[in-house]
């Protein structure tokens, strides 16, 4: 028996279980009402394990709930939906070949006699969209829409409920601009002002001091501490999720730069927009061997379209790109990946793993032409250099036969890294490699970023953050509605420039 008029929900002693680890050990956790409950912690620190439970999705192995003073048992999300509890995923959710509005109304349909009432539907997903400031067509497939997009389209889902109590939020706030994460903010808050109390799951340790009420962390799935957040710093946060305070830091480059010569060009790169104007709008820049290139830009701006260009994902772009000193002809992405060009999506869910798969076959996926033996595969070679990948990049894993959603987002994500590395690029591009990585997991990447660009691999870098590609890239191109505005070195890279820049080529374009 549990009852305090301050708690919503209390989770007692909760173990997980899973083949070959333990999730969570042993973890008592208040959600408290009307408030912003900041739960934090490493990727594989069990945080949202432990929302899985509360969400219905997953079970505890041991351990008990409360709510309104009694026990519960959400055996599955309709469970707890029951009792008003809902859930925004940290991997998008959606129905990429559904409309906005049928994705909003899933589960919520409105009905007329025994029809659906569509014209309902549409009406209310207009409503929510506005609330959310994103005005998208209700119409509008989510599988037309960036990643960003579709981030608001799985919120407004949550908001449609109208007996909501408790809304976790996993990582909302990943794929989202500055001006996007504001907007999100600002209906948060209108939640708090309607009693509903909120769980906020985020990397973004800025963001947490902003709208956190009251911080929870966890650490390799056991409780660590838990404090007000108008009662801690930063540094308290770091050193509790981590063990210590991790701070970004460039690293001392061995490598000649300015001597080195020039891997990969490309020159007025046009791809142009479906209805008129341009993606990307006369975009040059150059890549030398062993540099790692730093791509900043709002989203929109064109920074992945650029990647998608240069792997075959894009055949309507024109311009030139010269590769290893000769013209480069880009017909696909198979010819692209054995000609040492290698991408790592922002997207992982979708463009980077398969999820039918286990780790070490999502891991070797690119690379299995040379683990052919005759007709059949070499299965101890591509274990032995899947092995040597998890190592390399420190991901934490029991199993490597496990599925590949057994992992930590984070965790994923280094997977989605293995992979491109196991193709022995040439280049490797980088879009949002951090993206859903706590600080120890990142400064991880960048360290494994530093040491292959010091063993001769060229590398771009697409990151949002501007603390993070400050660290670790060597010169910065800044993309603004698809035109190349700065290029920056030394010490020309500072916040102030980087900023300025981003917004320089705003309202500006070229015709189609």
């Amino acid at each position: 028996m549990f009852d305090d008029p301050n708690v919503v929900l209390h989770c007692e002693k909760i173990d997980k279980i899973y083949p070959g680890t333990k999730a969570l050990d042993q973890v008592s956790f208040d959600l408290l009402k009307g408030k912003v409950n900041v739960l934090i912690g490493e990727n594989g620190a069990g945080k949202s394990t432990l929302m899985k439970m509360i969400a219905g999705i997953e079970q505890p192995s041991a351990g008990k709930m409360y709510m309104d003073g009694e026990e519960v048992y959400f055996k599955d999300t309709n469970a707890a939906r029951a009792k008003g509890i809902g859930i925004i995923h940290q991997e998008l959710s959606l129905f990429q070949n559904l409309t906005v509005y049928q994705n909003i109304f899933m589960c919520h349909e409105k009905k007329k006699g025994m029809f659906l009432d569509d014209k309902k539907h549409v009406e209310g997903a207009k409503k929510i969209m506005q609330r959310l400031e994103h005005e998208i067509a209700p119409d509008t497939l989510v599988g037309d829409l960036r990643v960003g997009q579709q981030q608001m389209v799985e919120i407004a889902r949550n908001l449609v409920e109208d007996d909501l109590r408790v809304l976790i939020m996993d990582e909302p706030t990943s794929s989202l601009s500055a001006a996007e994460v504001k907007v999100l903010f600002k209906i948060m808050r209108e939640l708090l002002e309607q009693g509903i109390s909120i769980v906020y799951i985020s990397h973004r340790l800025e963001e947490i001091m902003e709208i956190g009420d009251h911080v929870t962390i966890l650490r390799d799935g056991k409780y660590v501490a838990d404090a007000d957040v108008k009662d801690v710093s930063l540094s308290w946060i770091v050193e509790n999720m981590v063990g210590k305070n991790t701070q970004y830091h460039r690293f001392e480059r061995s490598i000649d730069l300015d001597h080195a010569e020039k891997v990969l060009e490309v020159n007025h790169l046009y791809l142009p927009k479906t209805g008129g104007g341009w993606l990307l709008d006369d975009v040059s820049m150059y890549l030398k061997k062993g540099e790692v290139l730093g791509i900043y830009g709002l989203l929109g701006a064109g920074r992945s379209e650029l990647f998608e260009c240069l792997m075959g994902m894009r055949p309507e772009h024109t311009g030139e790109v010269i590769y290893q000193g000769k013209p480069m002809k880009i017909n696909s992405i198979a010819e692209q990946i054995s000609e040492g060009l290698a991408l790592v999506p922002e997207d992982r869910q979708r463009q980077g793993l398969v999820q039918s798969l286990d780790i070490c076959k999502n891991a070797s996926l690119a690379s299995l032409r040379s683990f052919r033996k005759g007709f059949l595969m070499n299965y101890a070679a591509e274990e032995k250099a899947v092995d040597e990948q998890i190592n390399d990049l420190h991901i934490k894993v029991a199993d490597k036969h496990l599925p590949i959603l057994s992992l930590s987002g984070g965790n994923q994500q280094k997977v989605v890294i293995a992979k491109g590395l196991m193709t022995n690029p040439t280049v490797l591009l980088m879009d949002e490699p951090s993206r859903g990585i706590d600080i120890g997991a990142k400064t991880e990447v960048f360290e494994i970023i530093h040491e292959f660009s010091e063993r001769g691999l060229s590398i771009i870098v697409i990151s949002s953050e501007l603390k993070e590609i400050m660290a670790i890239a060597d010169r910065i191109y800044v993309l603004s509605n698809g035109k190349c505005t700065a290029e920056l070195s030394g010490e020309d890279i500072t916040e102030d420039k980087l900023v300025r820049a981003s917004y320089a080529g705003l309202g500006t374009g070229k015709s189609a």
